[in-house]
């Protein structure tokens, strides 16, 4: 039955409430924090750099009191193709480098191509583990209202605002119903004989078995989407109408020295 439940390989996108340090931040100092590191992990091109991104991100994630086995479970589907990625980067690199270590025909491995595979290695996991922790210590709702309270000034420059951030509040509402959605198909697909989860044939194979799950996921997903915005129509919603908060954000000392942690880190990684 494993190979039927896909929500328990997403960590990105579930809220795990463990009323950790990191839970207590305001939402724009958590938004702010994680978009700082995760600019100075992708641009970063010193593999020093992103050991210290990958080290930052295990310290949140243990900050927030997320266990490190779920957290690292949700680099098990994409590892395959990241290694897959690094080979390929180290075995084509350039063949006239300097620092070329061996030449076989069109695969040439150099100090270079390794340190550019040894980066892709340690890159894609710190932006997944980054995304995982964040994901995992703020609830949609707090999303919401922390990129509402951050684009507010966008207002008065007559850009919709509130229309990108109910765009985001959806597209985080419908990832967890996908996935439960995709795993209602494939039972009730293998429930009328069809293969699934065998394990036999490879890639190629499984790739054959996903293809039937996507149109029926694709049309699964046009209606909830027609089906809700029939419902926001028949309750009034209006997005050029001013709207309040019931909450009222405020930041305190313990946000600002987060701040300034993201910084001197995000700092830290793009100088080494």
């Amino acid at each position: 039955m494993e190979s039927f439940e896909f929500q328990r390989y997403i960590t990105i996108g579930q809220y795990v409430p463990t009323n950790s340090p990191v839970h207590k931040l305001d939402p724009r100092t958590r938004l702010v924090g994680v978009t700082l590191l995760l600019i100075a992990t992708t641009v970063t091109q010193q593999w020093v750099g992103l050991v210290l991104a990958l080290a930052g991100a295990l310290a949140i994630t243990l900050l927030a009191r997320i266990p490190l086995s779920y957290t690292l479970k949700g680099l098990l589907t994409p590892l395959p193709f990241i290694f897959i990625l690094a080979v390929i980067q180290t075995l084509f690199g350039p063949g006239a480098a300097p620092d070329l270590i061996w030449d076989w025909g069109p695969f040439n491995v150099s100090l270079t191509s390794l340190l550019s595979g040894l980066s892709l290695l340690l890159r894609f996991p710190a932006l997944i583990l980054l995304i995982s922790a964040f994901s995992a210590a703020t609830s949609t709702t707090e999303i919401v209202r922390g990129l509402e309270a951050l684009l507010h000034p966008l207002v008065k420059l007559r850009l919709p605002v509130q229309d990108f951030v109910l765009m985001v509040q959806v597209a985080l509402r419908f990832l967890p119903l996908l996935a439960l959605e995709a795993e209602r198909i494939t039972k009730a697909q293998a429930s009328r004989g069809a293969e699934w989860g065998t394990g036999r044939g490879g890639p190629l194979r499984r790739a054959r078995q996903v293809l039937p799950v996507i149109v029926p996921l694709f049309l699964v997903s046009l209606q909830r989407a027609e089906n809700l915005a029939l419902a926001m129509e028949a309750r009034g919603y209006r997005s050029q109408e001013p709207r309040t908060s019931l909450i009222e954000l405020r930041y305190q000392g313990a946000d600002m020295l987060a701040m300034l942690l993201a910084l001197a880190s995000a700092a830290l990684i793009l100088m080494l």
